[in-house]
């Protein structure tokens, strides 16, 4: 009904000044929808000549996507006549079919996500139209106003609220002739408390997901320059979510400038992160300790980001991941060791496979992943960090870690030790799998019962970029690596387990299907006690201290 009646409202007369495109999306991703292949919410349709809004959505996560007009951003990227003339036609399409309150899009968070991009690319989508055709697109951005003005509240908390809330604000302050004009202050102070109860005083999330923590710092920041545009004042609450965020964000950026793997997050959207550090003008030094339950070590151009905390709980676990001591390595702009990915982009299925403790560069000990998945794919049991305790040497910094998510099955306790040298040429590794207890050595020896005299297998996965080229040295059993850049790796194992390569994907958003690439398997056997695997990831003497890259993507 609310959508019904926002339908029906007078159209705005215009803008209050051009609108400047604050969103980023991707020439690659704006070219396959050219191309006619669809993939949205995981799902790939490919309906060339197909007219968009007839494409038959396979579930309701592609439906959404559709309606979030994020593909707009895409187009926008490409940015020719033929990009425009098919975003043109898509959007018009839309507001003669939904416009005036049908279809499944009239959801708050869907309402303020596509409201954003309209306005955004205003410019670019009324190129060439005649005045019938701009009443029409004035008309239903005054609708999807009105609309968000009486229902944002009904947004779930957190990100789909923040989403609402700035899609309403962008409207309000640079829409003319709004039929009833909105509280832009009332709407402000809103949107700075629901960043005060999403951000905590770290600057983190509970879903420890970094890329869903930049999608709400982008929109806090658009939110933000859009009131400072209109001369109105950014709620105090609003500004220190900023502060908080910005440090946080930028601990969990690799060198290359992507984002951490970890949670359902990906690298993040291209350029989204820069862009919205450099217009939230916030420049703290990233933080020495823990943040958001990450620990980055950085030496030279190298960076090392580890997850070192317990997998998020409550409405978390359907959508956290088993990647509990799990490291990620970036040598400049070239990603080395990474985690595969969410997997959500490419449905259930991968989903499934990307939230294993295996698609981490990780310990899986048993073919086990250190959290178990119980009915419905949720976090039934959470591997717990018992200890993250940083460490300083006069080589280098590092991080020792414990967790506990083996010891009620085998009775066996895995810590993990990162040390990356200051030049960081160099990042030694030493994981252990200890049964510290009486309790826990009777439960080991219960386990040890049930294999054969070999005793319980284990794997290191050290998950390789598909850019990386990898061999195993025949004289010696370590592995070379190569990257584009040119620079030399090495992978060696000083206590006697055999390395070998096996196949491995990279679930990147915006492909057309999962990148395959390769992984280096470190396997060996618990026998008693206390096993201890070290060893060492570090470049060639042959390679320079600052390689320079020239090779493009």
């Amino acid at each position: 009904m609310a959508a019904w009646r926002a339908g029906r409202a007078r159209a705005v007369t215009g803008f209050v000044s051009p609108p400047e495109p604050r969103t980023i999306g991707h020439v690659g991703r704006g070219r396959q929808l050219l191309a006619g292949n669809f993939r949205f919410g995981g799902q790939l349709v490919t309906a060339p000549g197909t007219a968009f809004w007839e494409i038959a959505a396979p579930d309701l996560a592609f439906q959404q996507a559709m309606q979030g007009f994020g593909w707009l951003d895409d187009l926008a990227a490409v940015g020719d006549s033929m990009a425009r003339i098919r975003a043109q036609g898509w959007v018009w399409d839309w507001i003669a079919a939904y416009g005036r309150g049908k279809g499944p899009g009239w959801l708050p968070e869907l309402t303020g996500r596509r409201l954003t991009r309209l306005i955004n690319h205003s410019a670019f989508l009324l190129q060439g139209q005649d005045p019938v055709a701009v009443e029409a697109f004035l008309g239903t951005l005054s609708a999807q106003t009105a609309f968000l003005q009486s229902r944002w509240a009904k947004a779930p908390a957190g990100l789909p609220r923040i989403e609402a809330l700035t899609g309403l604000l962008q409207a309000g302050l640079s829409l003319s002739g709004l039929p009833e004009p909105a509280d832009m202050q009332k709407a402000a102070q809103t949107l700075g408390q629901q960043a005060a109860e999403v951000i905590d005083a770290q600057g983190g999330l509970a879903s420890r997901n970094p890329e869903e923590l930049l999608e709400i710092f982008a929109l806090l920041t658009w939110a933000a320059q859009a009131l400072t545009d209109a001369e109105q004042a950014v709620d105090a609450a609003h500004l220190a979510a900023l502060q908080r965020i910005a440090p946080t964000l930028r601990a969990l950026r690799h060198a290359d400038g992507g984002l951490a793997r970890f949670h359902g997050g990906d690298r993040g959207a291209e350029g989204w992160l820069d862009a919205a550090l450099a217009a939230s003008g916030v420049k703290p030094a990233p933080v020495g300790k823990l943040v958001m339950g990450y620990a980055r070590l950085q030496g030279g151009r190298t960076t090392v980001i580890a997850d070192a905390a317990t997998p998020p709980g409550g409405a978390h676990r359907n959508v956290a991941h088993a990647s509990t001591l799990g490291f990620e390595l970036t040598s400049a702009r070239r990603p080395l060791i990474i985690s595969t990915g969410s997997g959500a982009a490419f449905g259930g299925d991968w989903h499934k496979v990307g939230r294993a403790t295996a698609s981490h560069s990780a310990l899986v000990l048993d073919g086990m992943s250190s959290s178990r998945f119980g009915a419905g794919e949720v976090l039934s049991h959470r591997a717990q960090v018992t200890l993250a305790r940083p460490l300083h040497y006069a080589q280098g910094n590092g991080i020792h870690m414990a967790q506990d998510g083996w010891a009620r099955s085998h009775g066996l306790m895995h810590s993990r030790e990162l040390v990356l040298s200051s030049d960081g040429r160099s990042l030694s590794g030493q994981d252990e799998l200890t049964a510290l207890t009486p309790a826990d050595r009777k439960r080991l020896d219960a386990a040890l019962i049930r294999h054969d005299a070999k005793g319980i297998p284990f794997a290191l996965h050290f998950h390789l970029h598909p850019d990386v080229a990898a061999v195993i040295e025949p004289a010696d059993g370590s592995v070379v690596m190569q990257l584009r850049s040119g620079e030399i790796w090495l992978l060696r194992c000083d206590s006697g387990q055999v390395a070998r390569l096996a196949p491995s994907a990279l679930l990147e958003p915006g492909q057309n299907a999962p990148q395959p690439c390769l992984q280096i398997v470190l396997e060996g056997f618990v026998r008693g006690t206390e096993t201890r695997i070290v060893w060492t990831l570090a470049k060639s003497q042959d390679t320079p201290q600052a390689i320079r890259d020239t090779e493009s993507d």
